[in-house]
């Protein structure tokens, strides 16, 4: 058996640790998050890994650890590495007495910050109670032994493997996920944000109102010229519909009865009348010895008399 030296953990400093996501500053919980999480081992641990496929991580790793801990209500962490999910998982109410906790053997996961390679066994001992992790030479698959930790120690050191003990204080924090409380949060921040929106608008539309308000009551308004200018076409309005109303009929009646009584005097006959774009024309027939007093004449009829024409 071979062992890691345990002292290659003393120049590390203290590891990263969680930060408010955007979804604690939009439910207004980020003064509130905890960063500075506790080392804890449930008494109810479970790990394994899943194909890895974009976009349903926690959907997958959710229901995995649903089946392997019997309950929906479960937290669970994971990592991504190698094209598979790599997760340890425990029921919720294993946590009931340590909620701001997190655990260290997620930090050995596959692409964490503790993780070497797939031959070596990582080790953690916390208040009498040890977890190891590891991985089957034979099957690669990977395995988590928890108990006490004068049996579980020992049986790991008996192993023909390399081994290493996490530092909880240099590893990186790998936090807890919870579903429903991840669901619960969003659900917050998009209350909020709906009342932040909705205070927005009314704002807006209050302010609208007051400028509204101040240039009604405020502003000087000169209305002489504005009612000038309707009285005057009001005025045009009236004359124009006038004119359109007036018709020369009655005046071109007259000018017809006129002619007919002067033709009659002669023995005369009014054959047109017309009346083009205002200009009025009209031919009759007439004796020639009158056609000079009517018109010019235009030539001699089968009747005897004359045609003439005259334009007005």
């Amino acid at each position: 058996m071979v062992s890691t030296p345990e002292n290659l953990e003393k120049n590390r400093g203290p590891g990263l640790r969680p930060k408010p996501g955007v979804s604690d500053y939009l439910a207004g919980e980020a003064a509130r998050y905890v960063a500075d999480l506790k080392p804890y081992l449930p008494q109810e641990l479970v790990g394994g890994t899943v194909p890895h496929i974009a976009g349903t991580e926690d959907e997958a790793v959710w229901n995995a650890a649903s089946q392997a801990c019997g309950t929906e209500r479960v937290h669970y962490c994971y990592s991504i590495d190698d094209g598979r999910l790599w997760y340890l998982a425990c029921p919720s109410a294993s946590l009931a007495s340590n909620p701001d906790s997190w655990c260290p053997l997620a930090a050995a996961l596959p692409g964490n910050s503790e993780y070497w390679d797939k031959e070596t066994v990582y080790l953690f001992d916390h208040e009498g109670l040890a977890s190891a992790l590891r991985w089957d030479p034979e099957t690669g698959r990977m395995q988590v032994f928890l108990g006490a930790s004068r049996t579980i120690l020992p049986r790991v050191q008996s192993m023909d493997a390399n081994f290493v003990t996490i530092n909880a204080e240099a590893a990186d924090i790998v936090p807890w996920r919870n579903r429903t409380l991840q669901t619960e949060k969003l659900t917050r921040a998009t209350m909020r944000m709906t009342i932040f929106s909705g205070l927005a608008v009314t704002l807006i539309a209050a302010l609208v109102l007051i400028f509204n308000y101040v240039s009604i009551n405020m502003i000087q308004r000169n209305l002489q010229q504005v009612k000038l200018e309707t009285d005057n076409a009001a005025t045009n309005l009236m004359l124009n519909a006038a004119n359109v109303m007036q018709s020369d009929a009655i005046k071109h009646m007259v000018r017809i009865q006129e002619l007919l009584d002067g033709l009659a005097k002669v023995d005369g006959t009014l054959v047109r009348y017309e009346i083009n774009k205002g200009k009025v024309e009209w031919e009759a027939l007439v004796p020639p010895a009158f056609a000079q007093d009517f018109g010019q004449p235009q030539g001699l009829e089968e009747d005897g008399r004359v045609r003439v024409k005259n334009t007005r």
